[in-house]
């Protein structure tokens, strides 16, 4: 059954890569609503992750034949799904968007407050950080990068990812403690 889903995809790609119109919906209908998952993650709202949408899947068009079939073909797209959502950040920190930081408070983390949410809530939760937070929360927590990688693809220090996480945590837990209080 794998086997038909891979011949399938395969069909599909060489149809894109073709430039034929009937295959290039389909794989859109096929990943667009897992990427529209990830541009969510990364976007400040609904129509930022539109635009990051749109921008990825011309990039996957314009380079299906460097896909050389090592992995998985979703994760091949995912990475230019995430590499186009940092180039937004990029972009809007050059435009000098600043998130307002002051009002994290500086205390400890309580792991118990954050471990009680669901998966669902805890994505709401983080659509609600400030850009620079969340995009380094996404990175490291869900995605798995490494400080050392974020830093790199962000263009920022080591020390400036760590620190964006932890705030990210401590915001994450006030949202939480709100929340829970209403």
């Amino acid at each position: 059954m794998a086997e038909n889903h891979t011949d399938k995809l395969n069909s599909i790609l060489a149809q894109c890569i073709e430039k034929q119109p009937k295959a290039q919906k389909q794989l859109f209908d096929l990943l667009s609503p897992k990427m529209y998952a990830v541009c969510l993650r990364y976007s400040k709202d609904t129509d930022e992750a539109k635009d990051i949408l749109q921008e990825g899947f011309i990039k996957v068009f314009g380079n299906l034949n460097r896909f050389e079939h090592k992995g998985s073909f979703e994760g091949w797209v995912k990475r230019i799904f995430i590499n186009t959502s940092i180039e937004f950040y990029r972009k809007a920190q050059r435009e000098n968007i600043v998130d307002n930081i002051d009002d994290v408070p500086e205390k400890p983390i309580d792991p118990q407050t954050i471990s009680l949410l669901k998966v669902a809530d805890l994505m709401k939760l983080v659509e609600k950080l400030p850009k620079g937070y969340k995009t380094v929360f996404n990175l490291f927590a869900i995605e798995g990068f490494k400080h050392e990688e974020i830093a790199q693809l962000l263009g920022i220090s080591e020390n400036t990812s760590k620190s964006q996480l932890h705030k990210a945590r401590l915001f994450l837990q006030e949202l939480v403690i709100k929340e829970n209080l209403k």
